[in-house]
């Protein structure tokens, strides 16, 4: 994570979301939600599918980085 102020709303949430997905531990929710292989199956696909949310989110803003920021890209 760089250490520059946020610039933009869209910048802060980048790395918000980043944050998120380097750093929320899901294991007390696992063991609270899970008991047979069923539940296992559909706990691991809905961490499955918000990590690709979330990673989609990040995508959409990454040309609104700084254009200094290293994960910056030009809009396509």
């Amino acid at each position: 994570m760089t250490n520059n102020r946020a610039v933009s709303v869209a910048h802060a949430e980048y790395h918000l979301i980043e944050h998120i997905i380097e750093n929320v531990e899901l294991s007390r929710v696992k063991r609270g939600m899970c008991d047979d292989k069923h539940s296992i199956k559909r706990f691991d696909q809905a961490c499955t599918n918000i990590l690709q949310y979330l990673e989609n989110m990040m995508g959409r803003r990454m040309h609104k980085l700084p254009k200094t920021h290293p994960d910056y890209k030009e809009r396509e």
